[in-house]
């Protein structure tokens, strides 16, 4: 039994791995960065995405496998509808705001919020997911916590892949960077309306009789 939870632990690393590159978080990522002009913050900024997101699963998550809780249709999806708002208004931001060299400092508490709000949607699937594959509480604690380690070192890797490019090409050419700006921003705001309305319409979030299919 234990080579079992120490293999789905292990596994958790790589699930985490791979969570980070799934489109919200790189369209949520994209957004934030597309206004850095230095590959260290851009990978910080990632850093921060990566443990908000880290500390609502673990608590959230964690409250769900220890108390074994049924997260309601409506819930879920409400939770997931959060992001979508959150998209949108990241997008906005960006199209709103003219071009600076840097943000000030306290600004940098955003990607923690960000990721936070995409722990809190994310936390309900993943730890159903843990429940029907591990049965032990402790061992799906762990699963837990070594998933959002990979999921911040994910979002490390993918932040850096994003912003190298455009850090890089903006260096060049200064109207580059606005362009990236206001593309991330534009690709926010769409992804976040897409989203609301998948919710809405095929999640029937407002309807009588809700669907989620935790994912």
């Amino acid at each position: 039994m234990l080579p079992d939870a120490l293999t789905a632990i292990l596994l958790g690393a790589l699930l985490g791995l791979r969570h980070a590159t799934d489109a919200d978080h790189v369209v949520a990522v994209t957004a934030i960065v597309a206004r850095e002009r230095r590959l260290a913050r851009a990978a910080w900024i990632g850093a921060l995405w990566g443990i908000g997101h880290t500390m609502t699963l673990v608590v959230v998550g964690g409250a769900i496998v220890a108390f074994r809780l049924v997260i309601p249709p409506r819930v879920g999806l409400g939770l997931e509808f959060g992001v979508a708002l959150m998209l949108i208004l990241l997008g906005y931001s960006n199209l709103r705001r003219g071009d600076v060299a840097t943000e000030p400092e306290p600004r940098r508490v955003r990607p923690l919020l960000v990721g936070s709000v995409h722990g809190l949607a994310g936390s309900a699937a993943v730890a159903l997911l843990v429940l029907a594959t591990i049965r032990g509480t402790v061992a799906a604690l762990a699963y837990l916590v070594v998933f959002g380690l990979g999921t911040i070192l994910g979002m490390v890797v993918v932040t850096v892949i994003l912003a190298a490019p455009a850090l890089y090409a903006g260096a060049k050419v200064a109207r580059f960077r606005s362009g990236i700006r206001i593309a991330a921003g534009a690709l926010s705001i769409a992804f976040g309306l897409l989203l609301a309305r998948e919710l809405i319409v095929d999640g029937g979030l407002f309807s009588a009789t809700p669907t989620w299919d935790p994912h």
